[in-house]
């Protein structure tokens, strides 16, 4: 078993534990004919990789981890926002099917039963159901007016501003909260 510690027969100087900030110029994604997100980080070339959000709620397109195919990390963007455009497109889209959350429209009812809470809703792709055991443990409040709603088996969506939402949905919210 090789030595991590050892690059080419000598040591590595670099801690395992430091983060690398990728500069902007030093990378480019793209995606395979197949449709595999890829890319060159500081000129080593990466037939696969994969992106997670070191914030996932709080920072979407900032401090993004870029990591090879067995999910070890190779570098953070900083900020998609400073990559050329087609990078840019590829992370975006690469970080929207990983994220996957339907955003609420309306609220149709919010029902307790025994000690379930159920949510039925409309989101921008139709109708759903969260179901909850308790409120306070699967709401999120990224920022003073998003809400992440997250039911007992991990389904998640997401009221980007519960100020936009109909007046009759803002009432059986505020029943709630």
């Amino acid at each position: 078993m090789s030595d991590p510690n050892l690059v080419n027969g000598e040591l590595n100087p670099k801690d395992p534990y430091e983060i690398n900030i990728l500069e902007p110029d030093a990378i480019s994604f793209s995606r395979s004919q197949g449709g595999v997100f890829q890319g060159v980080v500081e000129g080593q070339v990466y037939e696969e990789l994969i992106l997670f959000r070191i914030f996932p709620f709080q920072y979407t397109t900032e401090y993004i981890s870029v990591r090879n195919s067995k999910s070890e990390e190779i570098g953070v963007i900083r900020d998609i926002d400073q990559l050329d455009e087609e990078s840019r497109v590829e992370v975006d889209t690469e970080l929207r099917l990983r994220y996957f959350l339907p955003v609420v429209t309306r609220i149709d009812s919010i029902k307790q039963k025994a000690d379930m809470w159920i949510w039925e809703l409309q989101t921008n792709l139709g109708q759903t159901r969260i179901v909850m055991r308790n409120l306070h443990e699967h709401m999120q409040y990224p920022s003073h007016k998003r809400i992440i709603l997250t039911d007992i088996n991990g389904k998640r969506c997401e009221i980007r501003d519960y100020l936009a939402l109909d007046v009759q949905s803002r009432n059986k919210l505020k029943d709630v909260l």
